[in-house]
C-alpha cells in the first residue's frame, strides 16, 4: 500500500514514495503505474505535485510516459536508470572490459570475505547451472549462470559493487548468453573459480576470471562480426 505523504516538500516525498514502490517490486519493471486520479487519492497530493514528481522520475529515467497509454516503469532504481543511459553510449566490448575489472576485484574480495553461507549459495547456483546444462535448457541455464555470478559478487560483501554489477551487467549477460549455444561442460558452474574462492586462493580466482572473460570477449567479437556481415548483405 502507498503511504500518504506529509505537507513538507510534497513533490520530493511523492517522488520518494513512488520510488519505494518501484524498488520494493510493488510496481514491476515494464508495468503501468496507477492512474493520475488514483495516485492523487492514495498519496493525498494535488495534481500539480504529482505531475512534478512524475516529470522528475521521467527525467531520471525511472518512468516513461506513452501518450494515450499511460506511464510505465522502465528502470528498477535511479542507479539502474543512470547506468542504462550511460551504457547505451558504450560498445559491448567496452562494457565487457569494465566487467572484467569488477569481476577480478569481486573474486579477490570473495576469497577474503566469503562465509560458509556464501559457499552454500554458490554451490546451489552451481548445481542449478549443471542441472539446466544436462537438460539442455538454454533459458534456464542463462538465468542460473547469472544467479551464480551475482552470488559470487555478493560473496565479496561490498554492497556498492553488488548494486553496480547487477544494474550494469544483467542485460548484456543475458543478451550474449541467449545468443549463443552451450559452451564446454568443464566450465559449467565455474567449478575452478568456486574451488579457488573456497580455498581463499585469490591468484587462482583471478586467473579463472581472466579465462572466462576471454571466452566472452571472443563471443562478443563473433556476434559483432556476424551482425556486420548481415547488415552488409542487406544493404
Amino acid at each position: 500500500m502507498l503511504n500518504k505523504v506529509t505537507r513538507t516538500s510534497l513533490a520530493d516525498q511523492t517522488y520518494a514514495e513512488m520510488e519505494r514502490m518501484i524498488e520494493s517490486g510493488t510496481w514491476l519493471l515494464g508495468s503501468r503505474i496507477p492512474s493520475e486520479t488514483a495516485l492523487m487519492e492514495q498519496l493525498g497530493v494535488s495534481r500539480n505535485t504529482l505531475r512534478e514528481a512524475v516529470r522528475a522520475m521521467v527525467h531520471v529515467g525511472l518512468l516513461e510516459t506513452k501518450q494515450g497509454d499511460g506511464t510505465f516503469v522502465v528502470a528498477t532504481s535511479e542507479l539502474n536508470a543512470i547506468l542504462r543511459k550511460r551504457i547505451r553510449h558504450s560498445t559491448v566490448l567496452e562494457t565487457m572490459e569494465v566487467r572484467h575489472a569488477l569481476d577480478r576485484q569481486a573474486v579477490a574480495l570473495a576469497c577474503l570475505n566469503r562465509t560458509d553461507e556464501d559457499l552454500a549459495e554458490l554451490r546451489r547456483c552451481r548445481d542449478l547451472c549443471t542441472a539446466s546444462f544436462r537438460e539442455q535448457s538454454l533459458e534456464r541455464f542463462v538465468k542460473a549462470d547469472w544467479q551464480l555470478h551475482r552470488a559470487i559478487v555478493a560473496s565479496a560483501h561490498n554492497a556498492l559493487m553488488a548494486d553496480i554489477y547487477a544494474n550494469l551487467f544483467e542485460e548484456i549477460q543475458l543478451s550474449i548468453a541467449s545468443s549463443t549455444e552451450f559452451g564446454s561442460d568443464s566450465l559449467v558452474g565455474h567449478p575452478g573459480l568456486l574451488e579457488a574462492i573456497e580455498a581463499r586462493n585469490a591468484g587462482r580466482a583471478v586467473a579463472e576470471v581472466d579465462a572466462y572473460i576471454a571466452v566472452n570477449k571472443s563471443l562478443v567479437r563473433d556476434l559483432t562480426r556476424s551482425a556486420d556481415v548481415s547488415a552488409a548483405e542487406n544493404d
